[in-house]
Formats: C-alpha cells, structure tokens, sequence
C-alpha cells in the first residue's frame, strides 16, 4: 500500500463509503485528470462513466474552466454575499433567468445541493405563513425520493438506506406512490402512457391541501432510487394540481440539470414551469461546491417589506455567491450555447443506448435498459420474468464495480442498478470503451458467482 493510501486511510472518513471495504481495495487516490479520464498515483487510468457524481459535465480540466477561473482568481476570490456582490454572481443569475422555465426570476445563492432543498423547503414554509396560510406547513414527496442529507432533505426523501437511522429528527412528510414504469401496476410504457399513477397524488392532494405548503419532486429521474424514469404526463398533472390546490412545486433538477435529459432542463420535456427550481451539481461543472434556488416574483415579493417586520428571509450560507465558483458557471454556460452541447449530445446519447441494448440482449441478469437523454441504466435482477430483485446483502453491485475497475472504468453502482452519466466531452471510442468493459465485468462477475 502506498503512503498516501495509508495516510487516507489513518486520517479520513470517506462519505457513503463502509471504511472496512478499504481494508480489501484501498481509496483510489487520483493524481490527475484530463477530459473524461482520471489518473491515479500509480499510473492506472478511469474513464469517469459518472462525472464524478453527476458534476463534472464538461470532463476534467477544461481548457476553457481553466482560464476563467485563473482570470477570476486575479480579481477577488471571495467576498461576503449579505448586502454585498460580485459581477459573475450577477451575470449567472441574468444567464440562469434567461435559461430556465418561464417565471422564474429570481436566483437565491447556496453551496451544495442539500441546501438548495433546505432553502425551497423552508422558503415554501414561510411563503405561506407571511400571507396568512398558517395551516399549509407539511411537505409531499413521492416514493424512492432523494433530496439529500441534512435533516429537512432527508425529511422529503424515501430512501431508507439514507433515512431510516435518523427517522425521529425528522419532518413528518406525507409520502405519496410514485411512477416505478419498470415495474408498473398499470402494465402500462412510460413512452406511450397516460401516467395513470398519478391517481396517487392526485387522491393525497385532493386529502391534504389544506395543510401542504409544497410537493417536491426529482423531474423526469429519479436518481438515487436507481435511474427510475418516468413520463413528463406525470409532471403536467402535477403542475396542474399544484395550481388548482395552491400548493408550491419544487422541482429537483440537482441531478437532472444542465443536460442531462435531453434538454437543458427535466422540466422542459414537460414544459411546465415549477414555483422554485434547486439546481447544483453541474451548475459549475464540477469545479467548485455550489448551488441556487430559483424561484418566482411571487414568492419574492412576499419577503418583500420593511426589516422590523421580519419577513426577511433568515437564511444564509458563508460561501453563497462565491465569485470563482460563478465564473466556472459562466464559462460552463457559454460553453453549452457556443458549442452546441444539447444537440450534439443527441447522437452520443443514441450510440450509447444501441450500443447497451445490443450488449444486453440475451443476458439472463439484465432486466431492464432505460435511458432518458446523457442517461443510461441497466438493472439487474435474479428473474427477468418476476423482476425479482437481487438480496442487498450479495452486493453484487459492489462486486461489478470492482471488475470494472481493474479494467479501467469508475461506474459506482446504485445497488444493483449499473448507469451511464458520462461527461459531455466523451468521444465515439471512449463510449465503446465504456460500454464494453462494463459488460464484460458483468459476465465475469456472473461466471464466478
């Protein structure tokens, strides 16, 4: 073991990580990256078939990110964002207003995509309370939820390997079933269907209105809970409803943001437009910790008033507005409008998913391929007619990444639901790399188990 991998392992704790794994393959400690590829210090390369978490868009060490944030860094790294401001922090906010769904006009500064929940969360909250409302103080979200990990998100999240130890610190939610179209009751496809699920909500709206402030939702994805995708019928019904009972839509796009689905934003394969939109993760293209919450004129003007009667929002964040990180995501969105990212994602998002069809067809473990745009998952399941789901304990996820590791891929599994979430940048030879090797680990790991 190297020094550094005993340092590491001496001095941190790695987050969702269970330590004693590291007894047996030790932290990859990366030296350097370029592009869709990491390099670690013993020479071994990745392709980063996940974006390091969804974040880096634009693959590692962008020429371009590069040279804004050198640019900014001569100028003022960081300043206090209360009363005070910084010129990239205003020109994202004019990009971000330009470029989200209708009505949203408004971007509050954060750092991470749990406290860009927290704000709408708790913004929703005092929405209501400030124009008189007071009994609409409870949250909806659907089941197989992620929203994050401090206690308000964890509170409208429905993940119990996330969730189920800190149960009594949290906000009783009410938790409505959500589409699962691999599994659906209707035995309906999510290409074609009505979203008939939807009768759900609509039966706990229809219940609960008067006392629900918000409905929170991960648009079109559903990514912790393993890549679900859903059709955007179900978003329009939601809209809808959330009009007609005066409830506050949140929508979740710290996952699904900035491309990933196809457009620009989940919402848009809908074309609604939600009360607050959370964005984060590839807001600046994995380069700095950073995140927003976008909301409307009307939610706004209800804070909007004279200090002494404390309808200010009381909510801040040390390194909100952090000018460095701004000037990431500025250059992040020229990047899209200058070099046409959405539609040259289209034939990339295409050989992807032939490329996985064709690779699973006539595999016994395989039971679903979805994909929705950059997005691609493949679950695997004991029985392709039954769909009956591997026990968690067999880790059979774990035991495919591994492979796929040595063969020179970072696919980190959610369970046993292998996806694709590649950096833009990827070209035609990395994308059959990727899908290759990942097969192979497949076949390997069932031909030894």
């Amino acid at each position: 073991m190297d020094e550094l991998e005993k340092k590491d392992l001496k001095y941190i704790w790695h987050p969702c990580t269970q330590m004693k794994d590291c007894e047996e393959l030790p932290p990859i400690i990366i030296k350097r990256g370029k592009g869709c590829y990491l390099y670690d210090i013993h020479g071994n390369s990745y392709l980063d078939c996940i974006s390091s978490w969804w974040t880096n868009i634009f693959g590692h060490s962008n020429p371009r990110i590069n040279r804004a944030i050198e640019k900014q860094l001569d100028q003022i790294e960081h300043v206090i964002f209360a009363h005070f401001s910084n010129t990239p922090a205003v020109k994202l906010a004019e990009k971000l207003v330009e470029i989200t769904p209708d009505g949203l006009s408004k971007v509050f500064f954060s750092d991470n995509g749990s406290s860009a929940v927290e704000i709408a969360l708790k913004m929703s909250f005092q929405y209501y309370q400030q124009i008189g409302k007071n009994k609409k103080i409870r949250f909806a979200a659907i089941t197989g939820a992620y929203h994050g990990e401090t206690i308000g998100a964890l509170s409208v999240g429905d993940l119990d390997l996330y969730s189920k130890i800190y149960k009594p610190l949290l906000i009783d939610t009410i938790k409505v079933k959500g589409p699962d179209c691999y599994r659906c009751e209707y035995g309906k496809d999510r290409h074609t269907c009505g979203a008939q699920c939807f009768e759900h909500m609509e039966k706990s709206l229809e219940r609960h209105h008067d006392e629900l402030c918000a409905v929170i939702i991960e648009p079109m994805v559903q990514g912790a809970a393993g890549m679900r995708m859903y059709s955007p019928v179900y978003l329009k019904k939601l809209r809808k409803a959330c009009d007609y009972y005066d409830i506050i839509l949140i929508a979740d796009e710290i996952a699904v943001g900035f491309g990933r689905t196809g457009k620009m934003f989940a919402c848009n394969h809908a074309d609604i437009s939600p009360d607050i939109m959370c964005l984060s993760k590839g807001i600046s293209a994995g380069y700095m910790p950073m995140s927003v919450a976008v909301t409307t004129d009307k939610i706004y003007n209800a804070f909007y008033d004279d200090y002494v009667k404390l309808k200010t929002f009381i909510h801040s964040h040390t390194y909100a507005g952090n000018a460095m990180a701004c000037a990431a995501a500025c250059e992040s969105l020229n990047i899209f409008k200058n070099e046409n990212i959405i539609e040259k994602n289209i034939e990339k998002s295409r050989m992807i998913g032939e490329l996985t069809v064709k690779k699973a067809r006539g595999m016994d473990f395989v039971g679903d391929v979805r994909q929705q745009g950059m997005i691609t998952a493949v679950e695997l399941v004991k029985d392709r007619k039954t769909k009956e789901c591997f026990d968690w304990k067999d880790r059979v996820g774990y035991g495919i990444y591994k492979m796929a590791l040595k063969k020179g891929l970072l696919l980190r599994p959610i369970g046993d639901i292998l996806y694709f979430m590649p950096p833009y940048v990827i070209k035609k030879e990395d994308i059959e790399f990727m899908v290759d090797k990942c097969f192979e680990s497949i076949s390997e790991y069932f031909d030894l188990n």
